[in-house]
């Protein structure tokens, strides 16, 4: 079997994803050398792979559904957003520059060549390539510049499933509305609908269903089933807003309270993934001081803008409430750009070019911002466990007192270090929180049974399962082998000028 495949959505958060994530298990299972690709993606949440380059967190994540490595080409285009109108691009796993949505568009007219020789590397050396959209393929004023939707899936003649997510609301409209808004040629590549967390009587949907192909003459390849606690390396902080299951009973007497501060430009927020599968500990996304007052363990995570969401930190009066907290010992950990809030002084030429800026004086650090950008895999060792983690950082910090934590230090109650994935590592994470728990007085006992990696591939397993399950498997690999069909119907108005 060779061939290809693109997963579209109407909007961001539809589903895309873990419908490639599970599309690309589904195949694996069935001896099928697959691979993921998104040509471009715009994410703070990312992954450094094995040789040293960065890409999105989602096509890592991805490539662990599909059973390989992950590598640059699956991501070749990663946009870092810094503010509101300017992102850093990283081209095959490197930074290419800091542009603003104007100026990537000329940048991005260099980046076809790369994207088109990335996806023709991964069909080289697969029997199938998962591609996945970004936003919706209908967003008509970014239609002549595309490279990650229609205009990929034109250039490489690669047949579309477009994915609607029903709990929005208004599934039916936005799948409809996504191919009558496309132009003829884009229309007829086009090949079918899945329709995304469906909860409810199947039959009350079914005539939507066929009311839906007869309009557009595409099938709805599928529904799949709303599951709460499916949260795969999301993209952006839209995931963040989702119901999230009730924290597990506790393993001790007591629960364990984490608050998570939410930046602005918050990035790498999957590092908490992993305390979401502990028995007994509860995560929440903080914004105001009130929400830090209860916690046992308030995080600093990573942020894409230092020095900004500091200022944002000190405006909501959530810095004073750190700094109290960690003052009365109770625990603070920071994460990368949280690490680096929690150092004496932060000198930024480079990423705000803020220069000389002070930091929260909670650890003995200094942190100078470096031109070029830290990629790695480090392994270290903390609480006598061994540590694997990842590091993604232009700020470099320099401590000189505390004691040593990871490749950071701690001081009292307060730990930071720049490594990403730490809490993945199951023994290191239960020593941290028995020392969290010991330090805030809490009876919270980790379970010691819980393993991160293996509740990640069981939950791999059930996108895969819900594909085999709930999806037209039989159609999706005609299309994979044959491609879109001919002679799709054009849906009116068909594109802008009309059809």
């Amino acid at each position: 079997m060779k061939g290809a495949l693109l997963v579209a959505g109407t909007t961001s958060d539809a589903g895309k994803s873990v419908v490639t994530a599970g599309v690309c298990r589904w195949l694996a299972r069935q001896g099928v050398r697959v691979a993921p690709f998104k040509a471009q993606n715009m994410s703070l949440n990312s992954m450094v792979t094995a040789d040293g380059a960065e890409i999105g967190r989602a096509q890592y994540m991805q490539a662990q559904a599909a059973g390989i490595e992950a590598t640059a080409a699956m991501n070749p285009v990663l946009l870092k957003p810094g503010s509101d109108r300017r992102s850093q691009v990283v081209v095959r796993g490197r930074p290419l520059a800091e542009v603003d949505a104007l100026g990537y568009g000329a940048v991005k007219e260099r980046l076809r060549g790369v994207v088109a020789e990335s996806l023709a590397e991964l069909r080289e050396a697969y029997d199938v390539v998962v591609c996945e959209g970004a936003g919706s393929p209908a967003e008509i004023n970014l239609r002549a510049g595309d490279i990650v939707n229609m205009g990929l899936a034109r250039s490489a003649d690669l047949p579309v499933v477009v994915v609607g997510d029903i709990d929005r609301g208004g599934v039916f409209a936005s799948l409809y509305g996504t191919v009558a808004l496309l132009e003829p040629a884009d229309q007829a590549l086009i090949a079918g609908f899945v329709i995304n967390k469906f909860r409810g009587a199947p039959e009350l949907l079914a005539p939507g269903l066929d009311q839906l192909t007869a309009l557009t003459g595409r099938p709805v390849l599928g529904v799949l089933p709303w599951r709460l606690g499916l949260y795969l390396d999301s993209e952006d902080t839209l995931a963040l807003d989702a119901p999230r299951p009730d924290a597990r009973a506790p393993h001790g007497d007591e629960t364990l309270r984490v608050a998570v501060v939410r930046f602005p430009r918050v990035s790498n927020f999957t590092d908490l993934d992993a305390l979401l599968c502990e028995p007994g500990v509860a995560v929440r996304y903080a914004a105001s001081p009130g929400d830090l007052a209860d916690a046992d363990l308030v995080v600093l995570p990573g942020s894409r803008a230092t020095v900004p969401d500091l200022a944002w930190l000190r405006e909501r009066g959530l810095a004073d409430a750190v700094v109290a907290r960690a003052r009365a010992g109770r625990p603070v950990l920071g994460i990368c750009g949280g690490y680096q809030m929690l150092a004496r002084t932060i000198r930024d030429d480079v990423e705000s070019g803020a220069g000389d800026v002070p930091g929260l004086g909670l650890l003995p650090a200094d942190v100078v911002f470096a031109p070029d950008k830290t990629l790695a895999r480090p392994r270290g060792e903390a609480y006598g466990q061994p540590v694997d983690a990842y590091e993604i950082h232009h700020g470099t910090v320099r401590a000189d007192g505390g004691d040593p934590f990871l490749d950071g230090c701690r001081a009292g109650a307060v730990w930071g270090t720049t490594w990403h994935g730490a809490l993945e590592n199951d023994g290191f994470r239960r020593a941290f929180l028995a020392d969290v728990a010991a330090a805030a007085g809490r009876r919270f006992v980790p379970a010691p049974d819980v393993s991160f990696r293996v509740l990640r591939e069981r939950t791999l397993d059930v996108l895969g399962d819900l594909v085999a399950d709930h999806l037209d498997t039989g159609a999706l690999l005609r299309l994979v082998e044959h491609g879109a069909p001919a002679g799709l119907p054009v849906v009116p108005p068909g594109g802008p000028g009309g059809s």
